[in-house]
Parts: structure tokens; sequence; C-alpha cells
């Protein structure tokens, strides 16, 4: 079983710093942390770090496995994400999906499993038209179509007994941000699928893009939005609907620039950044460097912005995700996570502190996964290990020196000394 000690390194818990300290990895679980002057004294391997920090694995709050893409977990893992939050897929998918993320060098899988949707609602016409195959035509064919409480009823069996999602996706997406106009649900559907996800204990979560579909969707009982607006500026009224349930916000802001095109020269960065050479593939790198440009004439990153800027002066908790999925070019499984943070630390303002909780122990909390997030006596032992320090310089976080993911070294940063 694997034993090990990380000591002399700054350690970010997820919740508070210690300057100087050590970590205590036992069979897979955190043993022990705190300062290195109580470091127990045990004859097992130990690595000195000075000048390194270490955090726990990102918790990446928001992405799309397309198909099942067999890239998404190991790349993920690779840049510090030990767990990713899936907002979508079809069954067959998450089955692979789960059976995979068992496998060495991935990370932790948590999903929605199948959206709910309506006929002809998000997100159908996004795929549709990119991918006219008969085959995926026909697996959409096979998604429920929900209308009215007994489809609401049977579509959660089903996604209990076939899926056990650790969470309910609903879609919110009238087209307004995309100058289109898409069939989306009634605001009473919605809130029956809140209703009924809450008396079978499931938290329920939500796409909107623009402001009126995002303040109907909170009214209707949301726990939170796994995107920001974009179509127009943020308005009191939409704090309010987001205090109304104590929801939190995940903005996609990098998600969000592609879907603009005004985060491109951005993206271009990230995508060229020395450190992630060895990492991510050149297709990959290619798709980073691109814009989906759905809002290229009808929405504003800035809006996004302000909203985010908004809502967290109002005491809002803004979530980590990225929406990183195969095609929504612009975005990459784990790297856009860096993305998101240097955009939070230097587009919104938070601190890297902040910045950095809004990726680990608050995803944690919020969510509910009472095993990761924070490095604490007992939970997942799910490691970031950096060169420098991400509390002062939020893109020291691509200085990656080590990830473990329930005590295991993913093997592409090879061994530490």
């Amino acid at each position: 079983m694997i034993s090990f000690i990380i000591r002399d390194v700054r350690i970010f818990t997820g919740e508070e710093t210690i300057p100087e300290g050590f970590i205590h990895i036992q069979d897979g679980k955190i043993a022990a942390v705190g300062p290195t002057s109580s470091i127990p004294s045990l004859s097992i391997k130990t690595y000195s770090k000075p000048g390194h920090t270490l955090l726990p694995g990102f918790i990446d709050c928001h992405i799309h496995a397309d198909m099942g893409n067999p890239i998404a977990l190991p790349q993920a893992l690779r840049f510090g994400v030990t767990t990713v939050c899936e907002m979508h897929n079809e069954l067959s998918n998450v089955h692979k999906l789960r059976k995979q993320s068992q496998e060495p060098d991935t990370a932790g899988y948590k999903t929605a499993g199948q959206a709910a949707t309506i006929e002809n609602g998000w997100p159908i016409p996004v795929i549709t038209a990119h991918d006219k195959s008969p085959e995926t035509a026909a697996e959409i064919a096979k998604w429920p179509k929900l209308t009215d409480r007994k489809s609401v009823i049977e579509y959660l069996e089903w996604s209990k007994r076939e899926m056990q999602p650790d969470y309910i996706k609903l879609m919110h997406e009238s087209g307004t941000v995309m100058g289109a106009k898409f069939s989306y649900p009634s605001f009473e559907l919605q809130k029956t699928i809140v209703e009924e996800a809450s008396k079978r204990g499931y938290l329920t979560v939500a796409h909107a893009l623009s402001l009126d579909d995002t303040i109907e969707v909170l009214n209707a009982g949301v726990n939170g939005m796994t995107h920001t607006i974009a179509d127009k500026a943020p308005t009191q009224e939409l704090v309010e609907a987001y205090k109304k349930n104590n929801a939190w916000c995940n903005p996609t802001l990098a998600a969000v620039g592609s879907l603009t095109t005004e985060g491109k020269e951005l993206q271009e960065r990230f995508a060229h950044d020395a450190r992630v050479q060895g990492l991510i593939g050149e297709k990959e790198i290619g798709n980073l460097c691109n814009c989906m440009a759905f809002a290229a004439k009808t929405g504003k990153v800035e809006h996004a912005y302000e909203s985010v800027k908004l809502l967290r002066s109002n005491g809002i908790d803004i979530l980590c995700g990225s929406d990183s999925a195969g095609p929504a070019v612009g975005t990459a499984f784990g790297l856009s996570v860096h993305h998101e943070l240097h955009l939070f630390v230097h587009k919104i303002g938070m601190s890297p502190e902040e910045a950095l909780r809004s990726a680990t122990s608050l995803v944690a909390k919020r969510f509910r996964f009472a095993d990761r997030g924070v490095l604490a006596e007992g939970l997942n032992a799910d490691l970031l290990l950096v060169e420098g320090n991400p509390l002062e310089n939020i893109d020291n976080t691509l200085n990656i020196r080590g990830v473990w993911r329930e005590g295991n070294l993913c093997s592409v940063h090879g061994a530490i000394s």
C-alpha cells in the first residue's frame, strides 16, 4: 500500500494556509497534515519540497466528455484536476467513463447523466447544427423528452436506476444570447423537475446564458447555475433570484469568451504556454486556439465579468468550472481550469486564495462531496504540487510538479525527488 510524506512545503488546505508544513498519505487517504514542527517520526518515503506549494486537487465542476471522450479524464488529471463534474451525457457514455475513472492516471468522475431535456430543446439545436449524422440523430431520439410531472418522474426514476447521477441538470436556453429562438421548457415544467429531484435527494443545476432565462430558472428553485449571462448587463433582480435559493454560480468565463470570440488572445496564450507541452495533444491545442463564436454578434464577455462581480459583491458563491468539451473549441480539459482561475483573479478581482477555494473546498461544499476538496485527515489524498506560490501569483498553478489521485501519482509527471 502507498505511504509517503511531503514536508517543508507551503500548504493551502482549501480553507487555510500553513506556511511550512507536511502531509502524510496512507493507503490513498490523508493520515495527517500540519506544520513541519509536528511531523511524525516514521520510516517511510519522505519528500522535502521547499519553495513549493501543495494544494487539494482541483475539482472542475463543469465538463462534457462528449461521446465518452477517452481524453477527458486523463488530460484533466495531468493538469491537477482530480475530479470532474460532467453536466450531460448519454447512458452508454456514462458507463464507459465510470469504468475508465477506475483506471490509473484518470480524474475522478461525477455526473448529471442524461440532462432533463424537451423535444428540440437545448442542447439539440447546437448538436445537430454541426453533426447531421444518422447515428447522432438516432441517439438523440432516445433521450427522454419531458412534458409533464408523469414524464419527469419516469425520467428521474430511469436516471436513478440506470445512471445513478450525482445531481440533476436542467436546460433553460431560449437562444437569446445567440440571436436565435429555441424551444425551451416552461417555468412550470422546470419547477416540477426541481421539486421531484429534491424529493429524491438530488441537487439541481441549470444551463442558461441570458439574463431572463437565468432569472426564470433560478425562480424555479435550482441550487446552482452552470453559466453566467452574456446578453446584457446584470441587474439587481438577478442578484435577488440567486439569493432566493442561496444558489451558486459557475460562470464558465473562458467558455463565454470563446462564445463571443473576445477570449481568443488569452486562449492562444494558454495553448502555447511552454508549461503545457507534453500534457496536451496538437489537436487539442488547435481546438483551444479557435472560438465557438455562437454569440459573436449578440453577446459580450464584459456582461459576464460584470455579472460575476455583482454576484460576488452580494455574497453569491462563485465556483470554478470550465465547460470543457471536445466540440467546444476554445476549451481544453484540465487546462481551462487554470484559464478560469486566471480570469477570476485578473478580470473579477478575486484574491488568488479565493480563486483557489472556488476550485477546491467551495465546489466540494456546494456539491456535497464530503471526501475531497480539502487537505484534512481522513479525506482522499487528491493533491496538486506546484513550484512557487500561487497564493501570490495565480499563474503558478501551471508549475505542476506532481498530481496524486487517492495517493497515486500521475505517471505523466514522473517520480518527484
